[in-house]
């Protein structure tokens, strides 16, 4: 999992050989801790796709860049270019399919 930062963002998602599931939350969130368990599975059991996690209140530039608005927000990135956008929690199910898997 990566912690995405307006540094490496470029790099370890838009540049990214692979989907890349972005997870925008907050650590005062309690929808956004309700979802983490799905957003693991997500991490350790999909090969072939990446999972950045962005916390809104540490990186304000990458949630305006999304029109981040509410969170938990998830989006699906393939080739630098936004597949799907979802807020609220969602199953590893829905995740998993927000990435075509």
């Amino acid at each position: 999992m990566i912690i995405g930062t307006k540094e490496n963002f470029n790099e370890q998602v838009l540049q990214s050989p692979e989907p890349v599931l972005l997870d925008f939350w907050a650590a005062w969130c309690a929808p956004c801790r309700a979802a983490m368990p799905a957003v693991e599975r997500v991490a350790n059991e999909v090969a072939g796709v990446r999972v950045c996690k962005v916390n809104v209140d540490e990186q304000p530039e990458l949630a305006a860049m999304f029109g981040v608005r509410s969170i938990p927000m998830f989006i699906a990135v393939k080739d630098g270019q936004v597949l799907e956008k979802q807020v609220g929690v969602r199953s590893f199910e829905q995740l998993k399919a927000m990435l075509g898997q």
